[in-house]
């Protein structure tokens, strides 16, 4: 069986390790998901396009008419 705990609080996680030791379970530690790195790099690519002005401007006015 797997169990998985979601926003463990710093100061908890060495009560967790202590516990799964004297119950002789295995803990396995996962960091936050990082963000695909081509989908990144997208993102920064876009901002610096914007802000170099190939950027389009829309009139929210407008966009529906």
């Amino acid at each position: 069986m797997e169990l998985v705990l979601k926003k463990v609080k710093a100061q908890h996680l060495p009560l967790i390790q202590e516990l799964a030791k004297i119950l002789e379970v295995e803990i396995e530690e996962k960091a936050e998901m990082e963000y695909d790195s081509d989908f990144v790099k997208e993102v920064l690519d876009a901002k610096e396009d914007i802000n170099s002005g190939k950027g389009v401007k829309v009139d929210i006015e407008n966009l529906w008419k």
